[in-house]
């Protein structure tokens, strides 16, 4: 029954005209406290999905999960997970909750999942990073901010993989100065998205989320709050006559 109710829910939703959506969105947040809703309307307004991270078959839980925890903190819409033989699983004492306020986006289903998630954001405008120690890569301060960046990092044993290798657009290098020879896994992410995302932000380049694009994760973040939700929605929808 509950899966019917999210289909029933997900299918109605993705009918509505913008101009429904604040109106439903509206009526949704009436069942949360004003603090709440500020505080969200607040939040919304500092996220991104100019910058993406993308996790290839991480077997740490806890270093996937403290990516989701400093993604969420510098304000990242979005984390890929790829599964190829590592089958993620959130460790919440690391995350802290986090990925109720991300998406995260798994891709398991393909043959070759990571040829198929990189490709997905191509053809979304993102220009692939692979994360390299190569001497020839390009610098992270010098990497362009202009375009969509969606940012490869592999496991610690193995690295990326050839495939991500060939895909990627752009090899990017985080400067060492030590005598060890790369960062922990959560850390580059860590460093990546704090630069990155400083320079956008001081940028003149239009890193905020669209207006449909911040409502639809209100909606999301308000439906976290609310106990039944999918009940609750399918009511509201009903009695607009969203349905």
């Amino acid at each position: 029954m509950e899966i019917v109710f999210f289909y029933y829910v997900m299918n109605a939703l993705s009918q509505l005209t913008i101009e429904q959506k604040k109106v439903y969105y509206g009526e949704l947040a009436k069942l949360c406290t004003e603090n709440r809703i500020s505080l969200f309307e607040n939040i919304v307004k500092q996220r991104t999905k100019h910058l993406t991270i993308v996790l290839e078959n991480i077997y740490q839980p806890h270093n996937a999960s403290a990516v989701l925890r400093t993604a969420d903190c510098l304000g990242l819409n979005s984390v890929h997970v790829i599964e190829n033989s590592n089958k993620y699983e959130i460790n919440p004492d690391v995350a802290l909750g986090s990925s109720k306020w991300i998406d995260i986006i798994r891709h398991n289903k393909a043959d070759e999942n990571t040829k198929q998630c990189l490709q997905s954001l191509k053809d979304d405008g993102y220009t692939i990073v692979a994360t390299l120690p190569s001497e020839k890569n390009v610098m992270l301060d010098e990497i362009n901010i202009n375009q969509k960046l969606a940012v490869v990092f592999g496991t610690e044993l193995k690295g990326l993989s050839d495939v991500a290798i060939s895909e990627a657009d752009v090899y990017m290098k985080i400067p060492m100065y030590g005598f060890t020879e790369s960062f922990n896994i959560s850390v580059s992410a860590a460093i990546t998205m704090y630069s990155l995302g400083s320079r956008l932000r001081r940028s003149d380049v239009r890193w905020q989320m669209s207006e449909e694009e911040q409502l639809d994760t209100l909606i999301k973040w308000v439906k976290h709050t609310i106990r039944y939700n999918d009940r609750v929605e399918k009511e509201i929808l009903h009695r607009l006559g969203y349905e």
